[in-house]
């Protein structure tokens, strides 16, 4: 499938054998393999939970409310994508391309987003608990009201992300760029687990190093 479009009759028949694939505890069906192929359906709703994704083409494509869960969308191109209301937990999604994705209320608990490229996307209200963001990308991403406790985003790129209402109790932000970041103060940044060799703007770091200098420690193993 490297490179090809799938038809819509064969993609119907790809997706009624993973269901039953589901439905039937891996007994009968076939787990849906559409690794490197171009799709251009619209797949809202659809039980796609362990689905082989990777490298996957799904630019401006809409899969709001889909079953992602423990999918593989390891390197999927999935710019400007709908995902809103996805459930996307325990997912592989690492060196994705989610620029300006809408991920909007979507399930990433768990879900694997090391070096995903996710600039300028909608997480508002996305639960990302768990979640690995090392190395993302996140710059002016929307992160109002996403929880992200104990998500790790040691060296990811936040400046001029919002941060509004956002949850960030014991989360790892050691060497993470946090400048610019909007909505972002002390009484939100004395939760986290670390900000070892964070980048901070100036007066916030000044809070940090007066009321909580134990947070630019380097933390104990």
């Amino acid at each position: 499938m490297m490179g090809q479009e799938i038809s819509a009759e064969d993609l119907c028949k790809i997706l009624e054998d993973h269901k039953n694939w589901i439905r039937t505890h891996k007994k009968e069906g076939k787990r849906a393999d559409l690794s490197d192929a171009n799709l251009y359906a619209n797949l809202s709703g659809n039980n796609l939970s362990g689905a082989k994704l990777s490298c996957t083409y799904l630019r401006n494509a809409d899969l709001s409310r889909a079953d992602l869960s423990h999918a593989d969308l390891c390197k999927a191109t999935l710019e400007r994508t709908n995902l809103s209301d996805a459930d996307l937990s325990d997912a592989n999604l690492s060196d994705a391309h989610l620029s300006n994705a809408s991920l909007s209320d979507a399930n990433l608990l768990s879900a694997n987003l090391n070096g995903a490229d996710l600039s300028g996307a909608k997480l508002s209200g996305a639960d990302l608990r768990r979640a690995d963001l090392r190395k993302a990308n996140l710059s002016d991403a929307d992160l109002s009201r996403a929880d992200l406790r104990k998500a790790n985003l040691s060296d990811a790129n936040l400046s001029s992300s919002t941060l509004e209402r956002a949850t960030l109790y014991n989360a790892d932000l050691s060497d993470a760029d946090l400048t610019q970041v909007k909505n972002l103060s002390i009484n939100k940044l004395y939760k986290v687990k670390t900000l070892y060799e964070a980048e901070l703007d100036p007066e916030l770091m000044e809070q940090v190093k007066d009321k909580y200098p134990h947070l630019l420690k380097k933390p104990k193993k």
